[in-house]
């Protein structure tokens, strides 16, 4: 037993020695930070930000590669299987958090395959109407809903997004007569509410804050606990009376699990440094996303969170992706 013991402990000692000389020694070649999505998208542009800036501070080239696919799933699989050593890190949205509910199988498990880093910013849902709806308040536009069984639906940016799951919270909790038009995107659900062609739009503050401005469309409320920067006149949904209605799109970089936590906390302590920086708080704002940087502790809390919030809206919702 004792010798048993012995080995155990020798092979305890011995990984945690690798870990720290690890962690002692990184980054010594180029990193890959993976996202789920085409190129030119809030998680991409993000993600190039905190490049740009890693590269910078630890000396070392912080590479974007983008693997699209099955709405983040294909590469989300591929980076929790990748050597937990601190080289493959991934860029992730809510869509993270809520796949592993919407889809009939997914390819990793958001808590026991992946170590939170950091949540670097989060975006807004706003609620837009087309000018021809004569709602002004959110208030107002339940109650137009309510007159009107059948004529009403939502353009959302795609089936299972946190604005799609957004106009689903906000259906559920008033009973409401309201059908979801999915679209390949937030900006042709823009256009389409613009035209007139879907009278109400649930989306991420960016892609409708230039219609907001040109009186193209006009904004109800924000899903969220303060107002945004964007759109400072437009109130939130709690100032409205709706209360439990935060809908937010986040932007996080998780790593394997396994990863040292040695690295894991110096890539925390760096993107923190990173988004405290002006330039970067001005580019993200003009993304439309509000900095955040909390703690890997704080971003895996903030997970478990959003996973138990949209997979109830999933399920109440009756949403499925086979």
């Amino acid at each position: 037993m004792a010798a048993i013991l012995r080995v155990l402990f020798a092979a305890m000692w011995l990984g945690s020695a690798v870990a720290a000389a690890t962690a002692q020694g990184y980054p010594n070649k180029p990193v890959r930070i993976v996202v789920g999505f085409t190129a030119g998208g809030p998680t991409d542009a993000i993600a190039r930000i905190v490049a740009q800036k890693l590269s910078d501070s630890l000396g070392q080239q912080f590479v974007v590669e983008n693997i699209g696919g099955a709405g983040g799933n294909t590469a989300a699989g591929q980076v929790a299987r990748a050597t937990p050593d601190g080289y493959t890190i991934m860029a992730i949205s809510t869509g993270f958090v809520v796949n592993p509910t919407l889809y009939a199988k997914v390819p990793y498990d958001p808590i026991k395959d992946f170590a939170p880093v950091t949540l670097v910013a989060v975006s807004p849902n706003v609620v837009v109407v087309n000018p021809s709806v004569p709602a002004k308040t959110l208030p107002d536009l339940v109650q137009l809903i309510r007159d009107n069984p059948g004529k009403y639906s939502f353009a959302g940016p795609g089936v299972g997004s946190t604005p799609h799951l957004g106009g689903e919270l906000f259906r559920l909790a008033f009973n409401l007569d309201l059908v979801h038009v999915p679209f390949a995107g937030a900006g042709p659900a823009v256009q389409a509410t613009v035209g007139g062609h879907t009278p109400i739009a649930f989306t991420a503050l960016p892609p409708s804050l230039s219609a907001v401005q040109a009186g193209q469309l006009r904004a109800l409320g924000i899903a969220a606990s303060k107002r945004a920067a964007g759109m400072p006149d437009v109130p939130t949904f709690a100032e409205q009376g709706i209360k439990d209605q935060d809908a937010e799109t986040l932007t996080g970089i998780v790593a394997p699990a396994g990863t040292p936590k040695e690295i894991v906390d110096l890539l925390y302590r760096e993107i923190a440094k990173a988004v405290s920086q002006p330039d970067v708080k001005e580019r993200l704002t003009t993304l439309g996303f509000d900095p955040v940087a909390n703690t890997p502790d704080e971003f895996g809390a903030r997970i478990r969170l959003e996973i138990d919030k949209w997979g109830k809206v999933v399920r109440d919702a009756k949403l499925r992706i086979e």
